[in-house]
């Protein structure tokens, strides 16, 4: 099983890049990998991620990235900080190997966003950087 968690909020402009990712890669002919949309990742799923072959996060980034996107695979962070608020993809790898004994493959893929106020949908500069991270996800990724 491979599987697509898109992180984010639909409702706070950019920070939503990781669902409509999900959205727009779905409709992909041949797409075969499950989704997850989620606001924010959980312990849970750890649990999730345990029964996957491969794993890829999509998120949004606050900053500069050279091309706005960036794909790399998701190391394993044992010393994250654990919050009610803020739990990264290494941290799930983490809590996947130590609960579940398992090690999916994990990548992740940031997409530069440019606006986070409260309103949907994404902004100009955001579509832009959007299409090019699908571009590179269709060449490079057999999912």
């Amino acid at each position: 099983m491979r599987i697509l968690i898109g992180i984010g909020n639909s409702g706070r402009n950019d920070d939503g890049l990781g669902w409509v990712f999900l959205d727009r890669i779905k409709q992909e002919a041949g797409f075969s990998a499950d989704i997850e949309y989620r606001y924010q990742l959980q312990v849970e799923d750890a649990e999730l991620i345990s029964r996957a072959k491969h794993v890829i996060f999509v998120d949004s980034y606050h900053g500069v990235l050279p091309g706005g996107f960036k794909f790399e695979p998701c190391k394993v962070a044992p010393d994250s900080v654990f919050t009610s608020h803020v739990l990264p993809p290494g941290a799930i790898l983490h809590l996947c190997r130590e609960l579940y004994g398992k090690k999916p493959g994990a990548d992740l893929m940031l997409i530069q966003g440019s606006s986070w106020e409260l309103h949907s949908g994404l902004s100009p500069e955001a579509e832009i950087r959007l299409g090019r991270a699908l571009e590179f996800f269709r060449k490079k990724l057999p999912f």
